[in-house]
């Protein structure tokens, strides 16, 4: 019973928000600053340059497919449904896996791409970023992470998906999704009401340095 209780107590711990103990140190992007600028190619071959979506909202978010809190936004089908409502408002959205190799939710693009037509998403591009180096210039922490950039390139919101920080699938129902309140903001001419909350999930998989 005691070896029961200590069991969860550290799976528990596993999964806090900002993932203590599991990520790098580094500086985060700051919101009301220019959100860093990035040039990378998408799992189909296409170049994905931040600064060349200027005029549009930008979410990045930063996902593991193998994290239960993942799974639980894509096992839902709220992930897919935030993803479409954003980009049928004219937001891009650019899903972004920073597990280096041998860590979990590295992917293949060939897997990236099985994995988004078994789910159905519907973000716009799909990065691959095994060194680490987008997820370290945005201080991204957890899978999920969500950042929303505005038509200016300036970051509006910073945070997590929802208000549920837990694995529940069911808690998607009454929860409040602060991407979309934020784009909401953003497509009204208003500045976001909530730009920064904890992010939760599981930490990205940084590659370990000793």
């Amino acid at each position: 019973m005691i070896f029961n209780k200590s069991r969860k107590f550290i799976m528990a711990l596993a999964f806090v928000p900002f993932a203590l103990g599991v990520t790098p140190a580094f500086a985060a992007a700051e919101v009301g600053k220019p959100a860093p600028d990035f040039t990378a190619t998408d799992i189909k071959g296409n170049e994905v340059k931040l600064s060349d979506l200027k005029g549009k909202n930008v979410v990045l978010e930063w996902t593991n497919n193998e994290c239960p809190f993942v799974k639980k936004h894509y096992g839902s089908g709220n992930m897919q449904a935030t993803q479409q409502k954003a980009t049928e408002d004219g937001a891009v959205w650019v899903s972004i896996v920073s597990s280096a190799p041998g860590m979990q939710g590295n992917v293949t693009a060939e897997e990236a791409m099985k994995i988004e037509e078994e789910v159905g998403a519907h973000d716009t591009n799909r990065i691959l970023d095994p060194s680490g180096e987008i997820g370290q210039l945005y201080g991204a922490k957890t899978t999920p992470h969500m950042f929303v950039i505005d038509k200016e390139g300036v970051l509006a919101y910073a945070g997590a998906i929802d208000d549920k920080p837990d694995a529940d699938p069911a808690s998607v129902k009454d929860a409040k999704n602060y991407v979309l309140a934020a784009l909401d903001d953003l497509n009204a001419g208003k500045a976001v009401e909530t730009p920064t909350t904890a992010p939760y999930g599981c930490g990205v998989k940084y590659k370990t340095t000793n």
